[in-house]
């Protein structure tokens, strides 16, 4: 199919959480400025995304993020031998109302990124 590309036994980790307007600001500057580089150092992370939701008109924003790796081993590497348990920095956690205190995993089946 054109377009698309072996999904290569990715895995995609999933992590929620709510900020008000200010704190979802905060988080996504430290998600591109602090997480990520670290996540990038680490062997077979692949990526990431950082979703954005507005709830209900009140200012509570909230936040998805979805990392990529090479399997569940490599996620080990970093999260530990629970890898449903979240990593979640006490900066991170100054930023944000309420977080998800684990995570999921999904297997991607089909990846359509360039």
């Amino acid at each position: 199919m054109t377009g698309m590309t072996s999904a290569r036994e990715l895995t995609v980790r999933t992590w929620s959480a709510t900020a008000d307007a200010e704190g979802a600001g905060n988080y996504s500057c430290y998600f591109t400025g602090t997480l990520l580089p670290e996540l990038r150092k680490l062997p077979g992370f692949k990526g990431a995304y950082l979703l954005h939701r507005d709830l209900d008109g009140d200012g509570t924003v909230e936040l998805t993020a979805h990392t990529l790796w090479e399997s569940p081993e490599v996620i080990r590497a970093f999260a530990g031998d629970d890898i449903t348990v979240a990593i979640v920095e006490p900066e991170a956690r100054a930023m944000l109302l309420d977080f998800d205190r684990t995570a999921t995993h999904r297997r991607v089946a089909a990846d359509a990124r360039g």
